[in-house]
C-alpha cells in the first residue's frame, strides 16, 4: 500500500495536488502525469532524501510500478 507520505513526495517533486491523482501499487510511472524519463530521477532523488537513504541503480531499474518502490523503500528502512 502507498503510503501517504510516499505520494506526497511524488506529487511535491511533480508539482501534483495529492487529492487530484490516485496512486496505488499497481500505478506505473508514466500514468503519473508530468512522470518522464526526466523526472523519474528527481522523482528517485526526492524520494532518497526524504527518506534519508540510497538506492542502487539495479533496485530501481527492479521496481516494475509505485508499489514496487515503495516495498524497496519499506525494506531499506525496516
Amino acid at each position: 500500500m502507498i503510503s501517504d507520505k510516499f505520494k506526497s513526495v511524488i506529487c511535491k517533486e511533480l508539482d501534483l495536488d495529492p487529492a487530484d491523482i490516485e496512486v496505488n501499487d499497481e500505478t506505473k510511472a508514466n500514468e503519473v502525469p508530468g512522470w518522464d524519463s526526466l523526472n523519474h530521477v528527481n522523482v528517485i532523488l526526492a524520494i532518497e532524501k526524504e527518506y534519508n537513504l540510497r538506492f542502487k541503480s539495479l533496485e530501481v531499474l527492479k521496481c516494475k510500478n509505485i508499489g514496487d518502490l515503495q516495498k524497496l523503500v519499506d525494506s531499506k528502512l525496516g
